[in-house]
């Protein structure tokens, strides 16, 4: 969970929007954790999908397996397998809704 932790905080840094982190370690064999938070513009989301893989390179010297998407699109994901990052422009977010698509998944962290 500790990588979880660092990239909300890592995407706080950056003024990440709605951040929520999401424990899918009973439902789900796809991640042990979701992180989902918005940005603004285009340049907001890389922005924060680029701090919260140069903060956790500097604190674990781990790359992410995979990033897709761009600001331009208006989502980026980050995934550490473990741990997938999703930040969208608030549009697509309440398009894709990932929040209720996993609402049985305990929400342990949310910031505004």
């Amino acid at each position: 969970m500790t990588l979880a932790r660092i990239a909300v905080a890592a995407a706080a840094d950056k003024k990440g929007e709605n951040t929520v982190l999401i424990d899918l370690r009973k439902l789900s064999s796809v991640a042990d954790y979701f992180v989902i938070c918005s940005g603004t513009v285009d340049r907001q989301l890389e922005a924060i999908a680029d701090n919260i893989v140069a903060v956790i390179k500097q604190n674990h010297h781990i790359s992410p397996r995979h990033v897709e998407g761009s600001g331009e699109t208006g989502w980026i994901l980050v995934d550490y397998i473990d741990v997938v990052i999703h930040i969208f422009t608030p549009t697509l977010r309440a398009y894709y809704n990932l929040e209720s698509l996993w609402a049985n998944a305990p929400v342990l962290l949310r910031m505004q």
